[in-house]
């Protein structure tokens, strides 16, 4: 099975391209934070995303730098010649499934969109807890 499950927020805004056949592919990066370890710093992956065809102008058109998603995605791996000659290898993960995990934002009167707020909802504070103090 060649499965890859993301849960992030955008590191930048989606780039659409047309291949010369005309269809569309969509790029993007993905900040997703790695489970935390006892006494280190927290550590973010950030995958590169493909998307094509309908999926690519959907990210290109709904999604935007900062927004929380989950992507379902294949794993690729090419490899290409660079300018200097050497043969370089790059790992993609090819998006089949794209959901949002956060509110829509809100867009003001520039046409530009504001991120969701991070605040809880009355009654609620954010507590500490220790990770040896998790069940799982």
């Amino acid at each position: 099975m060649n499965k890859a499950i993301f849960s992030g927020r955008l590191g930048n805004t989606p780039e659409l391209r047309y291949t010369k056949s005309g269809i569309a592919v969509c790029s993007f990066t993905l900040a997703v934070e790695r489970p935390r370890q006892k006494d280190k710093e927290e550590e973010t992956d950030w995958p590169t995303i493909i998307a094509w065809r309908s999926k690519a102008e959907f990210a290109a058109k709904y999604l935007t730098k900062g927004r929380k998603v989950l992507v379902t995605a294949t794993v690729r791996t090419r490899t290409y010649d660079g300018e200097d000659g050497k043969k370089h290898k790059v790992t993609e993960f090819y998006a089949e499934d794209i959901e949002f995990c956060d509110k829509k934002p809100q867009q003001d009167a520039a046409g530009t969109y504001a991120a969701p707020s991070q605040e809880l909802p009355d009654g609620f504070e954010e507590i500490e807890v220790p990770d040896e103090d998790l069940p799982f």
